[in-house]
């Protein structure tokens, strides 16, 4: 048992835990890996997603609220920052955003909870944009 204070009711724990997180985090990069329509995204990711599927799930462990794994490895997200070198524009938002909204439409049921949810990644994801 972690000494590390969680919030209460929090996303991480609404969406199932650990093991909710990394189903979705697996979903969201199977879907990337396949769907022709997100083939621009998938280019700005090495041949292997295992480190990307991983760097993600400890993230969003500790921006959904649980035990804050990036963090503790390897400090703060800096995203905006750590995704620099890749040229990301609205095309590659988009594939991201119809990658991630899928996986959460298989994966979580709760109307309410999975609406909230989108509307955060597509914030973050508007912020990624670094190129016209």
């Amino acid at each position: 048992m972690s000494a590390e204070p969680r919030q209460a009711d929090s996303v991480y724990d609404r969406l199932g835990g650990e093991s909710a997180v990394r189903a979705l985090v697996d979903r969201f990069y199977a879907l990337m890996h396949t769907l022709p329509e997100a083939q621009d995204v998938r280019r700005l990711h090495p041949p292997t997603l295992d480190r990307a599927a991983d760097s993600l799930f400890k993230f969003l462990s500790g921006w959904f609220g649980g035990p804050p794994l990036y963090m503790r490895e390897r400090g703060h997200p800096r995203l905006r920052m750590r995704h620099l070198p890749f040229a990301i524009g609205a095309a590659e938002r988009d594939q991201w955003l119809l990658c991630m909204r899928q996986a959460l439409a298989e994966q979580v049921a709760d109307d309410k909870l999975r609406a909230a949810v989108e509307h955060a990644f597509a914030g973050m994801a508007d912020h990624m944009i670094n190129r016209p």
